[in-house]
Formats: structure tokens, sequence, C-alpha cells
């Protein structure tokens, strides 16, 4: 099994296990900080979404929490995951086109630091926005996980500051 760290939509039980990504096959092992200094970006543009994604982007004093996942090994790479007739995981978050797979260092709420695999945007882009159905996604998946109200307070700033024509709506999530 993988152990995965996702912030983005996929916090999300709805997202991460529908039918269309890895349906049912992804279990919630718990939330997670990163332990070195990230924050929350939207710098990638996605086609499905028609608005930009989500990255974690290097900064010093940041913090990023999210959700940790065990995958199933065989659904991580294409190629065994097409082997048994499914959609693997780096083809759902696009690895190796917008994003590359990297190690990371998180924090559980007990203290405990591991390592996990998480997705990070290639080559991010300025000038883009996301709207306001992604950001409910990954507001609503960071509640249901459990993840401090304080931290979901700065997403909802982070989505402000990133597209004001959606503030007021992002207010109310």
């Amino acid at each position: 099994m993988a152990l995965v760290f996702q912030y983005g939509s996929n916090c999300s039980e709805s997202q991460m296990n529908s039918p269309e990504r890895l349906h049912g096959d992804a279990r919630f092992v718990g939330i997670a900080e990163t332990v070195e200094d990230f924050e929350l970006a939207f710098d990638v543009f996605s086609t499905n979404r028609s608005c930009a994604a989500s990255d974690i982007v290097r900064k010093p004093g940041g913090k990023v929490w999210g959700v940790l996942y065990e995958v199933p090994d065989y659904l991580m790479s294409r190629g065994s995951a097409r082997a048994c007739g499914r959609r693997s995981f780096d083809a759902i978050e696009g690895e190796g086109t917008n994003y590359k797979r990297e190690m990371i260092e998180v924090r559980r709420p007990n203290g405990q630091v591991t390592s996990a695999l998480t997705y990070t945007v290639k080559q991010p882009q300025s000038g883009l926005t996301t709207n306001i159905d992604y950001i409910r996604h990954i507001i609503t998946g960071l509640r249901e996980r459990g993840v401090p109200d304080e931290y979901i307070a700065r997403v909802k700033a982070i989505a402000r500051a990133n597209n004001p024509d959606v503030a007021a709506q992002v207010q109310i999530i």
C-alpha cells in the first residue's frame, strides 16, 4: 500500500473514491500537515474542471493540512492499473503532464512524522483562477476529515485572494 497525502479536492471522500477515480479502493488513514514549509496555491489549469487546480508550493512559515490515504500499489502507476482494467492514481493526478510525484514528510495530530507521496505541479503558472465548485470540494473534504478550523479559514483566504469574484461565496462555505 502506498501512503498518499492529498491537499485538494481529493480530501473529499466523494471525490477520492468516486467511480471515476479510485472506486472505493483508497482507505482513509487520517489527517496530517506538512513538516516542511508549504502553502496551498492554485497554479495549474485543469481542463476537467475549467479552472485552476491546487498545488502545494514551498513558502517559509507555511503549513498545509491534508488527508492521508492508503492506496493499493497496483493502482498507483498506469501500467499496473491498466493490467487490471483500472485507472491509475498517476493518471487521475496527471503525473507526468501537469504534476509530478514527490515524497514529503507529514505530521499526524499525535506528533508522528511519516513520509507520504504527494503530487506537486511541474510548471506552476501565475494568473490562473479557481472556481467556487472546486473550492467547495476542498473545504468540504477538509471539514469532513476534521482538519483544524484555523487551516480551513486560511484556505478560504487563499481562495478569495485567488479569485475575488467568488469571495462572497467562499465566505459562506
